[in-house]
Parts: structure tokens; C-alpha cells; sequence
């Protein structure tokens, strides 16, 4: 299982990089390297120049697998964005129930993440601190219309898609899934942050996740799922 888990690649638009960084040792040594050093300096004291120091290669190399830190990080989110589908879609596959699947989507969407041995490369961990603390800055730029016309957000977006037409399955009448599954996302991260650095402005409980309960009790009367 481990053997076939290992050979499952996560699809990134092609139009984010100019070489695909999964094609050698090279490209995925600037995918580590880069996830360690934002989440250690943050994304805006991060540089080519000291990426390219930190995993002991050129600047003139990054740049031939990513035009702008910018693309860099559009990569790293939608990578993220690819494997929470990933995720979703795997642990859904054989269950008929729309109510419990989207438990699961909700679980999924906002537990504490954990390190995924399918991806040996990837630290799933720093990366989602990444994306909580940073994946805002990938579409609040005065570019986002031209990149989205490109595709570049399609990975959230479809993971977004995935879990509406699960509330749509449950509640066909209900007028704003897609905002529902977004607030989700972006609420559940934000609550994560405040847990951690601004614990007044959440709920942090010792006997439980309150993130993901708060979620799923919020779901659950916005939709009008009976428990």
C-alpha cells in the first residue's frame, strides 16, 4: 500500500511554474526548502537569494522552475488545495451517505493537520501554517482576474465545488453553498491562528477540538441537518 500511496502525484495548472518541480531532485529540494523557510521567516522576508542559500543551489536555478515568489507560493497553495481534495475524495469513496460525508468534509477541512507519508517530500504540517498565514496573499493582488482566468485557483475551487454539491445533495434548496464551504475554510484557519498567537478572540478548549466542533455544530443548523 505504501509502494502505490508513493506514486500518487498531486496535479498543479502548469501555468504556475515554468518547470514542474516534481520532475527531479532539484525541483522537489526547492519545494522543501521553500516550506521551511517561510514558515520559519514568513513570506515576506523570503527571497530567491536565500532559498537558493538554503538548500545550497542558485538563485539563476530557481528561477528556472518559478518566475516570482508569487508563483512560488500560488504553487505551494494549490498543491495544498489538490491534496485536501486528494484527501476528501479517499476518505469518502465508499460511503453512501451525503450527511456523513460531509462530516468528513468538515473534519477534514478544519482538524489540526498531520504529516502525510504518501507525500515524503512535502511537510503537510508547515505547509498548512503557510497556507493559514499566507494563502491570502496569492489572490488579494491586482492580478488575481487575469490569474484566475488561467486556472490558477481551479484546486480550491474544486475542492470548494466537491463539498457544495454534497450540501446540495442534503439541502437542494439551500441558496449559498459555496460561500458556506469558503466561510468554512477561511473561518476554520483563522480560528486556528487566533488559537495559537490571539487565544481572546476564540474558544480553545482542553476536552476538545472547539475549531472543528464549532463547525460542524454550525453546519449542521445552517442547513438544517437533523443529528
Amino acid at each position: 500500500m505504501r509502494e502505490l500511496l508513493s506514486k500518487i502525484g498531486i496535479p498543479v495548472n502548469e501555468k504556475i511554474y515554468l518547470k514542474n518541480p516534481e520532475s527531479g531532485d532539484l525541483g522537489k529540494r526547492i519545494i522543501v526548502g521553500s516550506i521551511d523557510l517561510i514558515d520559519e521567516i514568513g513570506f515576506d522576508a523570503f527571497t530567491f537569494r536565500k532559498l537558493a542559500m538554503a538548500i545550497d543551489s542558485t538563485e539563476a536555478s530557481v528561477y528556472r522552475y518559478f518566475e516570482s515568489k508569487h508563483k512560488l507560493l500560488l504553487y505551494l497553495t494549490s498543491w495544498y488545495w489538490g491534496w485536501m481534495e486528494y484527501r476528501l475524495v479517499f476518505a469518502t469513496a465508499n460511503i453512501q451517505s451525503s450527511e456523513e460525508r460531509l462530516n468528513i468534509a468538515i473534519q477534514l477541512l478544519t482538524e489540526e493537520i498531520k504529516e502525510d507519508i504518501s507525500f515524503s517530500h512535502i511537510n503537510e504540517v508547515k505547509l498548512n501554517k503557510i497556507v493559514i498565514s499566507e494563502s491570502s496573499k496569492t489572490y488579494l493582488t491586482r492580478e488575481v482576474d487575469q490569474e484566475n482566468q488561467k486556472g490558477m485557483f481551479s484546486g480550491y475551487k474544486q475542492l470548494v465545488q466537491r463539498i457544495s454539491d454534497i450540501i446540495l445533495e442534503i439541502s437542494p434548496e439551500y441558496k449559498y453553498p459555496h460561500m458556506l464551504v469558503s466561510t468554512i475554510i477561511e473561518g476554520a484557519h483563522c480560528q486556528r491562528y487566533f488559537a495559537e498567537h490571539l487565544p481572546r478572540l476564540t474558544d480553545v478548549k482542553e476536552d476538545e477540538d472547539a475549531v472543528t466542533e464549532f463547525y460542524k455544530e454550525m453546519i449542521v443548523k445552517t442547513i438544517g441537518i437533523a443529528k
